[in-house]
């Protein structure tokens, strides 16, 4: 068994439970209890803190480590990504002796970036979280990034699969995994969703939902190492995103038009002739159509088949190594006009399928 160092002062700080991302004192407390419940035996979270501090101290390369980054203060639409992580495990469940859970990063739900705050509020934050001024960061993303670059410096092998959140949360994700890449030019992401996030700015903030791919192409070997799948919902052409930013695009429509194969072909061409080897797939669960996608922020019609989705992400992982992976924009409580209780969970089953062919994808 490969195993390795972990800094656990830092982590047993930074991270918490399962489920405990969202922060509660009445309204939703039975919900992250039925999870711990469900995980350790016990719906205490003292009780659970033991067995999560024991499992964090044993952590290893051979299972792939899932983290939840419970915050949705990047989004702008609906609300409610923050209840993702803790919706999505209760659907991995069953699949749960195949992956070690490092459980959330801590969340401040009114924040999103350190970049954001000026010192005296770091320090007030840092009191809070940790219960004294120190030096750890304080806001979802930052603190995410410090505990993921912590994990891959110990095991750059490590394959997480991150569960958000909304999209700006793939930013810490997507930035420690290419960092932790020995070979850059052989990384490659895989990006399914129903719009592009590349704008520079929304609102003059560059990291939130709708940036986050354009704050991850300088960290990139070549821009041409994107591929976005299924999106229908944007401002520009999509000649525009290619000619500007070099990113390749499959679009629903064509994605419907061609089938999965095809599509797969097409993704194993682009990525072969890059001489890319081992890729990180991003799934916003909007890239779906929105019959089997309603419990999200942003829903959009026309979009992608499950059944086509978890086709291309299986057939992708026989020639190519996916060694990190994340779902998100899984809002489980939003409530849309014309669909009902059973559209709503329908949806989440259709999450958790996805999640677990990501995690199949990281375990091969």
């Amino acid at each position: 068994m490969a195993q390795w160092r972990i800094n656990l002062k830092n982590l047993k700080q930074l991270l918490t439970l399962p489920g405990n991302g969202v922060f509660t004192i009445h309204t939703g407390a039975d919900k992250k209890a039925r999870l711990l419940k469900a995980y350790y035996g016990t719906a205490s979270a003292e009780l659970a803190k033991s067995k999560w501090e024991k499992i964090l101290a044993q952590i290893n390369a051979d299972h792939p480590l899932v983290i939840g980054i419970a915050s949705d203060n990047g989004g702008g639409i609906q609300r409610g990504a923050n209840w993702g992580p803790l919706a999505i495990r209760m659907e991995l469940l069953s699949e749960k002796k195949n992956f070690i859970d490092v459980g959330d990063v801590r969340v401040i739900p009114h924040l999103l970036h350190d970049k954001y705050l000026n010192q005296e509020t770091i320090k007030i934050c840092q009191k809070a979280l940790y219960g004294k001024v120190n030096k750890l960061p304080v806001s979802p993303l930052s603190i995410a990034e410090l505990a993921l670059t912590e994990i891959y410096a110990q095991c750059p092998s490590s394959r997480i699969l991150g569960l958000g959140g909304d999209h700006s949360t793939s930013y810490p994700l997507v930035k420690t995994w290419l960092a932790s890449r020995e070979h850059k030019k052989k990384a490659a992401l895989l990006h399914f969703d129903a719009h592009t996030d590349l704008l520079e700015k929304r609102m003059g903030i560059d990291l939130c939902f709708g940036t986050w791919t354009y704050q991850i192409l300088k960290y990139l070997s070549s821009t041409d190492h994107i591929v976005q799948l299924g999106i229908r919902s944007s401002g520009k052409e999509k000649k525009h995103w290619k000619n500007t930013y070099g990113v390749e695009q499959y679009w629903a429509k064509e994605v419907n038009k061609w089938g999965a194969e095809k599509v797969y072909k097409k993704l194993k061409t682009h990525y072969s002739k890059l001489g890319v080897e081992e890729i990180y797939i991003s799934f916003d669960i909007d890239a779906l159509d929105i019959k089997y996608a309603s419990a999200t922020g942003t829903p959009e019609p026309e979009g992608l088949l499950p059944t086509d989705c978890t086709a291309i992400i299986s057939m992708l992982a026989q020639d190519f190594k996916i060694t990190g992976a994340d779902l998100m924009e899984v809002a489980p409580y939003v409530a849309l006009e014309g669909f009902n209780e059973s559209d709503r969970m329908s949806s989440l089953v259709v999450a958790g399928d996805i999640s677990k062919i990501l995690l199949k994808s990281l375990s091969l």
